[in-house]
């Protein structure tokens, strides 16, 4: 029996032990090949999920110090308010400290005080003193009156004040003409016992008061500081003779000016290439010399405003300006070129707004009046003066000196 056939294998089956081996060993190499292939790519699946994974926790984080930090706000805020309320409640800081004096008129709301109190200074949150009035069952209580007191005082101690202290004084009407000036308005006010001529004048030289025009007012150039910016008016005044008084008397005058000129008019008056204070400047003169004629009134302002601004005349000579006691001879436009250094009287509003919206179109540089306080207009000297010799052959003219 031959070897070969003995082992019972086909010869080209046969193959030796170690080709056996490498082409097991082969089959493993794929196998393992293909399995690393599969694991591969769960390790790149995995890998993802775990970016994936920090990038998430990274917004979370990021989230999360975003809800902080608005916490963290709020509270520092809502820290910071409770604290603004509780010392406003107090009185306490935030410029607090001056003596002030407010006055609380007849019928005023609950709301219309807080706001007075505000603007005092004394209190820095309205809503709040009136949700604590309120809730005290105080706002039904406030008297009208006239206040002195400190901003240091607190929520508690204003409002047994102006529970207790009210009515302090009785209120008086009071007219002050159109065309008064300073010295007038004193004589007035002190005949009305409002307030002395003297307490009245420091407040017109220098009391203190928030309006924007006193702020433009040359007071260096000017006799009286605030001449010509008391608007004419009949008023009810405090009058228990104090510098209060005089105070309060000041500043209601004022603000009725501040009140009487539009944003119209403030828009005019800035396009016109005038100041406010030339304008009022102007209306004290038109009132001088129109008082008693206020349709003629714009027509006498175009002619003042021509001869302002013509060559032709060195001054404006309008003759009740000769008459202004102070000064030194600055305030006679007979004297002086150009417009006062200020007002000479209080105007009234017809005056500012002739001399603010003058005629246009009007070329004339001369008038008189007759005795019925008719107004005649010329363009040339020679015109006035024959116009002024056929009133006087009528006896129909009167000149003031």
């Amino acid at each position: 029996m031959d070897d070969k056939n003995f082992t019972g294998i086909p010869e080209e089956n046969s193959q030796p032990l170690e080709a056996k081996q490498e082409a097991d060993n082969s089959s493993d190499d794929f196998v393992i090949g293909k399995g690393f292939e599969i694991d591969g790519g769960e390790n790149e699946d995995n890998q993802g999920k775990k970016k994936k994974g920090r990038h998430s926790a990274g917004k979370s984080i990021i989230k999360t110090i975003i809800w902080i930090l608005c916490i963290i706000i709020v509270s520092v805020g809502l820290a910071f308010g409770v604290i603004y309320a509780g010392a406003d409640y107090m009185g306490i800081g935030f410029g607090r400290g001056s003596d002030v004096t407010i006055e609380i008129e007849q019928g005023m709301s609950t709301e219309q005080i807080a706001e007075e109190l505000k603007e005092a200074g004394a209190v820095k949150i309205p809503l709040l003193f009136r949700i604590y009035a309120k809730f005290k069952h105080y706002d039904s209580q406030f008297k009208y009156g006239v206040y002195s007191f400190n901003t240091e005082a607190g929520y508690e101690a204003i409002s047994q004040m102006l529970i207790e202290e009210g009515a302090l004084a009785q209120s008086v009407k009071v007219t002050i003409p159109e065309m008064s000036s300073i010295d007038d308005i004193a004589e007035i006010l002190e005949e009305n016992g409002v307030c002395t001529k003297s307490d009245f004048i420091n407040e017109v030289q220098n009391g203190e008061f928030g309006y924007d025009f006193i702020d433009d007012i040359p007071v260096d150039n000017v006799y009286y500081r605030l001449e010509g910016y008391l608007f004419p008016e009949t008023y009810d005044f405090y009058n228990f003779d104090s510098e209060e008084c005089a105070h309060l008397a000041v500043e209601k005058m004022l603000k009725t000016l501040d009140d009487k000129l539009t944003d119209g008019m403030r828009q005019k008056i800035s396009e016109s290439g005038y100041t406010l204070h030339e304008i009022m400047t102007m209306a004290s003169i038109v009132e001088l010399e129109a008082g008693g004629s206020p349709d003629e009134m714009a027509n006498v302002a175009a002619v003042f405003y021509n001869r302002l601004e013509s060559d032709d005349f060195t001054t404006l000579g309008s003759s009740p300006t000769r008459k202004y006691p102070y000064g030194g001879g600055k305030y006679n436009t007979y004297e002086s070129p150009g417009l006062p250094p200020g007002p000479l009287c209080s105007p009234s509003l017809k005056s500012i707004e002739a001399s603010i919206e003058p005629t246009e179109d009007f070329d004339y540089y001369y008038f008189v009046t007759d005795a019925s306080m008719k107004f005649y207009y010329n363009k040339t000297l020679a015109e006035h003066n024959s116009t002024i010799a056929r009133l006087q052959a009528a006896n129909n003219w009167i000149y003031e000196d």
